[in-house]
């Protein structure tokens, strides 16, 4: 049991900044490093590798560029305050040149997996790419800090859980500066900050101020001996409490909701236009589950005294299938489930199946046989439209009560799960009402379910709607039951209202208090925030904790003043990531969640990275809240519109924006989504248990691995890493080991970032010893800078020798490929591919003073620099201060100076367009389909004629083309080309 005290430091925004980190950490150091550590000012590459071992020396390397890093940005902050006073705000231009990149924010849990080196360094890369284009890039971090780990943990260790909330933000920031990633710190955030959760509390008191919010009774796990809520994850998959080990109950709470459901048509409607993945797309349309079909209303035979009870009203997306409804089914907790509607010799056999059914259903349970189970009630209900059919009623455990309206109907005939229940229940079943239309390739009747659309049976059941097709008979069928007041077309979403309420400690307060007398009453702005009180026991037992700080409960209701009590439920912490994106913009707004402006200017975010794992609910919510704000005028164009502080221009451009793919409010216009990293697994091939690394050994003979002990070969894979699997690997000893640089591009290289990678740290050395190789060639080209520009010397291009022409080409394809894999595909393995081949192209060429070889190398440099930052700042500082930016003019656009110059500063290569065209071109010959001579450094892209009149031409087309008897020309039946490599002449 733990007594949780007020953190002496805040979290958030008030833990040091990782710039002062990395000065007052890594400057003492840098400082200690001797002359074979840090290289002196006109230095080679060389320098920073062993001679001995060839290794490179990366941690001084890093160490040196955290510090000119730090440097760099604590003069961008004076800057900025030098330049504050003559600010006049967002101008137009500022607003095209705005670049959001954001990764989605992660729970502080202390430790840093290979999960976070991923997508961290697609972010970073990413972000580092767009500022060289000249974009001005907000790449923001924060920390999704509320929740029930935090809240398990301080239990576990006796520690607050802001304490140790604090502390695990500290340690894994120190460990984002080692792997290079260059955040905008200045934004930081963290949801439990007060400074933060004022504004969460904020946003709910508007949601419950616009009718969005509202408290109804909702089914929770509850723990009987610990007499608490549970979260779904807190239940094992035997429906037990992961605590106390006592079976979970289903009981019923007042529990707040967003109505996101009225929401539901838009979140559907806006998905199309986004730039995202089809599946995850896939995946929120089907979440939100938009059904159209009809409600028919079942009256009850024998109607109980309740007047509530009369019928029984289901939804259906298939109306044309009424008429064959053997039977319906209703949820565990339907009102008629209880023993004042159900017939006295059924109540005690139902109401016993329904506890069976609701114990079923905690999260962890297996429902795999609910499909199937059920119980006869009793009772029966007329068919909406054939009062002389009765239709008998079961609960099911495959009825929901949150779906729908509750009940189903059950037409076995067309529907697999429903014909199963008929099944395993004994029900009669009536016969198919729908056939295939004639002459389609549906199924045939001989099945024993037709699932399919097509034409009602002429059957006496069908009556005149016999013969019509499914959509037409549909219509009629509503048309009908609307005229005899059983039945109405309708609309149904799987999507239901957004539960906000945990019955937990470590979370933002539900701002609201509880009145006798005026009732739920939301808390003013100006007594923003309800902070978390100190100094109660948090033990994961007896309910929520806050119902147990009497003072802080107790207090008085803002409209009556009288005697009432705070809302004792904290809100789910969705509810703190669905829109911290907007905080970003404004990060520091005492007096709102954000400025209007300031939020309307970057959103949409332009990219948002993150795992696929998210892309259901937390996506959704994000959207859902976005959109509100922004239709309620909290950012957007109709916000400022009417602002004359404005200027049309600025308004112009927000307009623009929302006219983009992302349109009413969405918050993200580009989706990137992470596969996961796996981790190389071993198992013993006998019994499947995981193994150790050190249980496994190389034979000496073999050079195999083997089991020490049984000397077996061990099973391999890769998968999820977990404790469990031994498979982990700590990106800290990868770094330590391997460098920064290298194991970012080897994180890229692997495997596109929508791909699950396979983590294998033998093959990184291969990174390494590219890495050295640059270094090498660069250091090379340094003694031999190049003699004129490459603007100049563009000028005299066709007298260009063939190896500068093709260096030239080289150089562009590269930007070309590169240029396309960070703004499309993301596809960082074909780019870092396409730096690789290049670099080994310019290790060939013979000409290094020649404007188009220092051209290239400077490209590579660049290039090279998003995704391995602190090798690409050194490389360019090597150029730079051997003369090779005074020399190439449009390379140098260094705003620091000569003596601080940074890659970053500088600007990403374009593409020439004309330099992509070959200009000459080697093409083989065939005769007859077999290669019998090649025509060398002819003109490109020649016609198929052309080709054959150069061939005829050739020294070695009396041999093959021409008859050595008459000395004629062969006759020539056809010809094949593949333009700049191939004509076969067939003859």
């Amino acid at each position: 049991m733990l007594k949780v005290h007020r953190c002496v430091r805040p979290v958030g925004l008030k833990s040091p900044s990782v710039n002062a980190v990395v000065t007052s950490v890594f400057m003492p150091i840098a400082r200690r490093f001797s002359t074979s550590q840090i290289a002196p000012a006109h230095a080679r590459f060389a320098q920073w590798i062993d001679a001995t071992t060839g290794k490179l020396n990366t941690s001084g390397l890093e160490t040196k560029w955290k510090v000119r890093w730090a440097e760099i940005k604590a003069l961008e902050k004076q800057q900025k305050r030098t330049d504050s006073g003559a600010s006049t705000g967002l101008s137009a231009d500022d607003i095209e040149r705005l670049f959001y990149v954001l990764v989605m924010f992660p729970y502080p849990s202390g430790v840093l997996h290979m999960g976070h080196v991923r997508v961290y360094t697609i972010s970073d890369t990413i972000s580092r790419f767009y500022k060289m284009s000249g974009k001005h890039v907000i790449h923001p971090m924060g920390w999704d800090a509320f929740g029930l780990p935090a809240e398990n943990a301080a239990i576990e260790r006796g520690i607050a859980p802001d304490a140790w909330t604090a502390s695990n933000i500290d340690i894994m920031k120190e460990q984002l500066a080692r792997i290079l990633a260059d955040f905008d710190w200045d934004r930081e955030l963290a949801t439990c900050d007060p400074s933060y959760y004022k504004w969460t509390q904020y946003i709910f008191t508007r949601l419950f101020e616009h009718g969005m919010v509202y408290r109804k009774e909702a089914v929770v796990n509850w723990d009987p001996i610990d007499q608490t809520v549970l979260a779904n994850e807190q239940v094992d998959k035997n429906g037990r409490s992961w605590r106390s080990g006592a079976v979970v109950e289903q009981r019923k709470l007042n529990q707040w909701f967003a109505k996101i459901t009225d929401y539901a048509d838009d979140l559907l409607r806006d998905l199309e236009p986004l730039d995202w993945p089809e599946h995850v797309k896939s995946m929120q349309a089907s979440w939100i589950g938009r059904s159209e079909g009809a409600e028919f209303a079942f009256a009850l035979d024998l109607p109980t005294q309740c007047s509530e009870a009369q019928s029984i009203s289901v939804f259906t997306s298939r109306p044309d299938t009424l008429f064959g409804v053997s039977y319906l089914a209703i949820a565990a907790d339907h009102p008629l489930v209880s023993s004042a509607h159900l017939p006295k010799d059924r109540a005690e056999e139902v109401l016993q199946y329904a506890q069976q059914v609701s114990a079923s259903q905690t999260a962890g349970s297996d429902r795999t046989q609910s499909t199937r189970t059920g119980v006869f009630t009793g009772l029966y209900v007329k068919h909406p439209l054939d009062l002389n059919r009765l239709v008998p009623v079961y609960v099911a455990g495959y009825v929901l009560s949150g779906y729908g309206t509750g009940a189903v109907m059950g037409v076995p005939a067309h529907d697999v799960r429903d014909y199963e229940f008929s099944q395993a229940n004994g029900l009669s079943v009536l016969p198919p009402v729908v056939e295939p239309q004639p002459n389609s390739d549906a199924q045939s009747l001989e099945a024993p379910v037709f699932t399919g659309e097509g034409i009602l049976r002429r059957i006496p059941e069908n009556g005149p709607y016999g013969g019509m097709s499914s959509a037409q008979a549909a219509k009629e069928i509503i048309k009908v039951a609307a005229e005899r007041g059983v039945g109405k077309h309708a609309v149904n979403y799987r999507l239901r209202d957004w539960l906000l309420s945990r019955q937990r400690y470590w979370g933002a307060p539900v701002p609201i208090i509880h009145c006798p007398s005026c009732g739920a009453v939301p808390v003013p702005e100006s007594d923003l925030p309800v902070q978390l009180p100190s100094g109660i026991e948090i033990s994961g037992r007896g309910g929520s904790p806050l119902a147990r700080a009497t003072e802080w409960v107790n207090c008085k209701c803002p409209k009556c003043s009288g005697a009432a009590k705070r809302d004792t439920d904290t809100l789910d912490t969705f509810v703190d990531s669905s829109w911290y994106f907007l905080r970003y913009a404004d990060p520091h707004n005492t007096r709102q969640p954000f400025d209007a402006l300031c939020a309307s200017a970057v959103v949409p975010v332009d990219i948002y990275i993150g795992g696929v794992e998210h892309a259901i609910l937390h996506l959704l919510y994000s959207r859902f809240i976005s959109k509100f704000l922004w239709r309620t005028q909290s950012f957007g164009y109709q916000a400022i519109e009417s602002l004359g502080t404005v200027s049309e221009a600025v308004k112009d451009s927000i307009r623009k924006k929302e006219c983009g793919s992302a349109v009413n409010g969405e918050p993200f216009k580009r989706l990137l989504t992470q596969g996961m990293v796996h981790g190389l697994t071993y198992k013993d091939p006998s019994t499947g248990r995981f193994l150790k690394p050190d249980e496994v050994v190389v034979d000496k003979d073999s050079g195999k691995l083997r089991i020490k002990l049984t000397n077996e070969l061990p099973a391999k894979s890769y998968e999820k890493m977990s404790k469990s699997k031994y498979n982990g690997v700590d990106p800290n000893e990868t770094v330590d080991k391997f460098g920064a640089d290298a194991t970012r591009l080897h994180m890229l290289y692997l495997a596109p970032p929508q791909d699950t990678l396979e983590w294998d740290t033998q093959s990184i050395v291969g990174m390494q010893r590219w890495i050295n190789r640059v270094g090498r060639l660069v250091d090379s080209a340094c003694d031999t800078p190049p003699t004129q520009s490459i603007e100049k010397a563009l000028d005299s291009r066709q007298q260009w020798s063939k190896e500068a022409r093709e260096t030239f080409r080289q150089t562009n394809i590269t930007i070309q490929r590169a240029t396309e894999a960070l703004t499309g595909t993301f596809a960082f393995n074909t780019a870092i591919a396409a730096l690789i081949e290049l670099s080994n192209y310019l290790g060939t060429v013979a000409d290094r003073k020649h404007p188009t070889f220092a051209h290239g190398l400077m490209c590579l440099i660049k290039m090279l620099s998003p995704m391995a930052p602190s090798v690409g700042e050194e490389l360019w500082e090597i150029v730079h201060k051997s003369g090779y930016p005074q020399a190439i003019a449009s390379h140098c656009a260094t705003r620091n100076g000569t003596d601080n110059a940074s890659v970053f500063a500088e600007r990403w290569p374009k593409v020439d367009e004309t330099a992509l065209k070959q200009q000459n071109v080697t093409i083989a010959v065939q005769v007859n389909g077999k290669v019998r001579f090649r025509l060398e450094d002819i003109e490109a892209d020649q016609s198929q004629e052309d080709l054959i009149q150069a061939a005829c031409e050739h020294a070695q087309a009396k041999k093959w083309l021409f008859d050595l008897g008459s000395g004629k020309l062969k006759d020539i039946r056809k010809a094949i080309h593949v333009p700049n490599k191939i004509i076969n002449i067939i003859v």
